[in-house]
């Protein structure tokens, strides 16, 4: 129905703002408040949600960012303010990457994603995103060497939940893991 709007970003709220676009205001949810500033100039990009109770607009930054959302939302058993809420905590460029790795743990750290959520996703999304390079075994394999080097599961477990690292290679995401298992 809408494709983007353009316009001045008026206000800021948690979890909103508002764009002015030819004297309307309109109020949209966005997961990324942060990423707007007042009086700026932006084109926004949508996506309008109706519901048996309500109506609302769902605006995005980046196509990637819209991409993500939509994939999320046709996944079983996520809504758009699930998904919302999980953008939020990441970027679609780290989604893809999770989900193109396995990386369930990294996706159970996301609000609303349980852990057969962050299965469902994989199991419907896996291989339809293509913004992200990562070796479908790589969060697998460094999991080994780290269980090889003695960490226990449950700290690695906690250090690759909050690793993401767009087209990393293996060396490169066993290194992140290692920084965060030293922190």
């Amino acid at each position: 129905m809408y494709f983007s709007l353009t316009g001045k970003i008026t206000h800021i709220l948690d979890g909103k703002i508002v764009i002015n676009v030819n004297n309307v205001g309109y109020e949209v949810l966005v997961a990324h408040d942060q990423d707007f500033s007042l009086g700026e100039e932006t084109t926004i990009y949508t996506h309008f949600v109706i519901r048996d109770d309500e109506q609302y607009l769902v605006v995005f930054k980046s196509l990637d960012e819209k991409k993500a959302f939509m994939s999320l939302i046709n996944v079983k058993g996520i809504g758009p303010k699930t998904a919302i809420n999980a953008l939020s905590a990441t970027t679609a460029n780290e989604l893809f990457t999770a989900i193109s790795a396995n990386n369930i743990t990294f996706l159970k750290k996301l609000p609303g994603i349980g852990a057969k959520a962050a299965s469902q996703i994989i199991l419907d999304l896996k291989g339809q995103l293509t913004s992200s390079k990562a070796d479908i075994h790589q969060y697998e394999q460094v999991r080994a060497a780290l269980k090889s080097l003695g960490f226990k599961v449950k700290e690695i477990e906690e250090a690759l939940a909050r690793v993401s690292i767009p087209n990393g290679t293996n060396e490169e995401i066993l290194k992140e893991a290692l920084r965060k298992l030293r922190k």
